[in-house]
């Protein structure tokens, strides 16, 4: 079966990146543990793709399934922080410059290109005078803490991981090169993925030691990224983002 998924976004370009994502996941991805589906034709108003019949609900075995497959993947090792080019989160850009160094990617290319969207100019100069104040520490302490380049899904929450009677699916990447933890980081943004996935994940590729301070400081980004698209209901987590970076 296919489905048609239409281009919803004001940029031309969002579905043939959303394509390039997912073939980078299918040819990463242990297929015997995690599916992406087939890409079938692409262009900028639309996607024919592979139908998922979603039940909506977790099992055991999918829960570790996900978890082993993405350590698999997060394993293998990838040259720089960045990507091939840009692509897109939710409905902003995300620019995936090349970095040599973590540290520097995350801070311009995430957390930076983040706040210049902020609309309130107050805000928007507090959020840069933070950052900037941090900057130094920020960089010092996520090159520390990071051992290598991997390949990421990029927006994993748990609307864009579907299971169906059998297997568990990944949808709707925003692809890059980066710390390995910002993928689970964000599976715990919203929840909604079974504890045994963190479990699993943590036996086959196990988190490092400074985590749960990385895990904030990468929600940060997405954090922000929901206040620029949703407004206020967000500011609160961008605030222990923030106060994280300030403790470091």
């Amino acid at each position: 079966m296919i489905y048609t998924k239409t281009n919803q976004t004001p940029f031309d370009d969002a579905l043939i990146a959303e394509a390039t994502g997912l073939d980078w996941l299918r040819r990463h991805l242990p297929a015997d543990k995690v599916s992406v589906p087939v890409v079938y034709e692409v262009n900028a108003s639309e996607m024919q793709m592979e139908q998922i019949q979603a039940s909506g609900r977790w099992t055991k075995a999918q829960a570790e399934a996900l978890a082993e497959g993405l350590a698999a993947m997060h394993s293998k090792p990838q040259p720089y922080y960045g990507f091939e080019q840009d692509n897109y989160i939710g409905l902003n850009p995300q620019s995936n410059r090349r970095h040599e160094d973590w540290g520097s990617f995350f801070l311009d290319e995430r957390l930076l290109r983040q706040v210049a969207l902020i609309l309130d100019s107050e805000r928007r100069a507090h959020c840069d005078a933070r950052l900037e104040s941090g900057a130094e520490r920020l960089v010092d302490f996520l090159n520390r803490h990071c051992a290598q380049a991997s390949l990421v899904h990029g927006d994993l929450w748990g609307g864009n991981c579907l299971c169906d009677g059998e297997r568990v699916w990944l949808i709707d990447p925003a692809v890059h090169f980066a710390d390995r933890e910002v993928d689970i980081a964000m599976t715990e943004f919203f929840g909604g993925f079974p504890s045994r996935f963190l479990t699993a994940y943590n036996h086959h590729f196990a988190l490092s030691e400074e985590y749960l301070r990385k895990r904030e400081i990468y929600n940060l980004y997405h954090a922000l990224n929901h206040y620029n698209l949703f407004g206020e209901s967000y500011w609160d987590a961008c605030e222990r983002g923030f106060r994280t970076i300030e403790s470091l």
